[in-house]
C-alpha cells in the first residue's frame, strides 16, 4: 500500500497544504480581503472553501497592494485532512490545482498546492522576497499589450544614473522615508538587491528582493530613484533619505501596475522553526506587508 499524500498533524487531524499563486492584479482591491470589495484572498478562500467544503483562511508571504500582479506568491492554509478525502481528490492535494482552474476568474490562478510540514508558514518562514518592476518612459507611454503590468513615467530616464542611486540603498537600513506608517511596525530591513536593465523593447525593469517590506516600499523605492533618473534629485538626496525617521513627502509613490511579487525564498525543512522563531522576533504583529 502507498504512503498516504497528506501529512497529517497532530491538532485534530488537520494538513497544511503549500499553495503557489498568480494573478494580474488590475481589478482586485489588493491582496487582502475586505468587506464588500473583490480581492485574491477573497477569490482564493471562496473557492476553495467550496471545493473543499470547509471554511478556509490563508496566511500570504507578502499582502500586495491594489493593482500590484504577482507570478510567486505563496500561501499556506490548514485543513482537515477529511476534506481532501473524496473521489476527485482522493486525498493527493495537487488535483485541487485543476479543479480550481475551473472555477477561479481569469485573473487568478493556483499553479501548485502541496502537503508541507506544519513549521511552514507563509509569512515567517520567508527568507526574502522578491519584486520586479516594468517602466517605461517612451512618450506614447506602455505597449497597449502590456499596458497593464507596465508603468509610465512622464520624463526622460537615465538607467546608469538610476542604477547608482539605487546601490545607495542596498543593505540593512531603516526605510522610514519609504513606508507608510503602520504603528508599531518596523521599518527596518534588509534591501539584498536593487537594480535597473532595459528589455529589448526599451522597458526598463527593476528587481528588487529584501528580507521583507514596508507598506508602499517597493513603489517609493522606485519613485526615488526615478526622481533621480529624470534628473529633478542627486544620488546624495536619495541617499540622505536613508537618514529620515519619518514618511518622507518628497519621495512618490510609483504606480502599482508596474509591481509584481515574482518570488519568495524559504529555508530547508529542517531549518523552518528556527526561522519562523527569528522572524517573530523582529516582527510585530501586521509590520511584514506587501507593496
Amino acid at each position: 500500500m502507498s504512503e498516504p499524500a497528506v501529512t497529517i498533524s497532530g491538532d485534530g487531524g488537520l494538513c497544511r497544504l503549500r499553495l503557489d499563486i498568480s494573478y494580474d492584479g488590475t481589478d482586485f482591491a489588493g491582496w487582502a480581503a475586505q468587506v464588500g470589495q473583490r480581492t485574491v484572498c477573497g477569490a482564493l478562500q471562496d473557492t476553495l472553501a467550496t471545493v473543499l467544503r470547509v471554511p478556509v483562511r490563508l496566511t500570504v508571504a507578502g499582502r500586495t497592494d491594489a493593482g500590484v500582479h504577482a507570478t510567486g506568491q505563496v500561501a499556506h492554509t490548514d485543513i482537515p485532512a477529511s476534506s481532501l478525502d473524496t473521489r476527485s481528490i482522493d486525498g493527493d492535494p495537487s488535483r485541487l490545482v485543476g479543479r480550481l482552474a475551473k472555477m477561479l476568474p481569469d485573473d487568478v490562478r493556483v499553479r501548485r498546492i502541496a502537503a508541507v510540514s506544519t513549521d511552514f508558514d507563509a509569512r515567517f518562514s520567508a527568507l526574502r522576497r522578491h519584486y520586479s518592476y516594468r517602466l517605461t518612459d517612451s512618450v506614447w507611454g506602455a505597449e497597449p499589450i502590456a499596458a497593464r503590468t507596465t508603468a509610465t513615467w512622464r520624463r526622460p530616464l537615465d538607467v546608469d544614473a538610476m542604477n547608482d542611486a539605487s546601490r545607495t540603498l542596498i543593505g540593512l537600513n531603516d526605510f522610514a522615508a519609504f513606508c507608510r506608517r503602520r504603528e508599531g511596525a518596523t521599518t527596518i530591513r534588509d534591501l539584498q538587491r536593487f537594480e535597473w536593465t532595459i528589455d529589448s523593447d526599451g522597458v526598463l525593469i527593476g528587481r528588487v528582493s529584501a528580507d521583507a517590506f514596508c507598506w508602499s516600499m517597493v513603489r517609493s523605492l522606485v519613485g526615488a530613484v526615478a526622481s533621480v533618473g529624470d534628473g529633478r534629485r542627486d544620488v546624495d538626496w536619495c541617499r540622505g533619505l536613508l537618514a529620515e525617521r519619518t514618511r518622507s513627502s518628497t519621495v512618490p509613490v510609483a504606480e502599482a501596475r508596474g509591481l509584481c511579487l515574482v518570488g519568495v525564498d524559504y529555508p530547508s525543512d529542517a531549518e523552518l522553526a528556527a526561522r519562523n522563531q527569528i522572524t517573530r522576533d523582529v516582527r510585530s504583529p501586521g509590520g511584514c506587508c506587501g507593496d
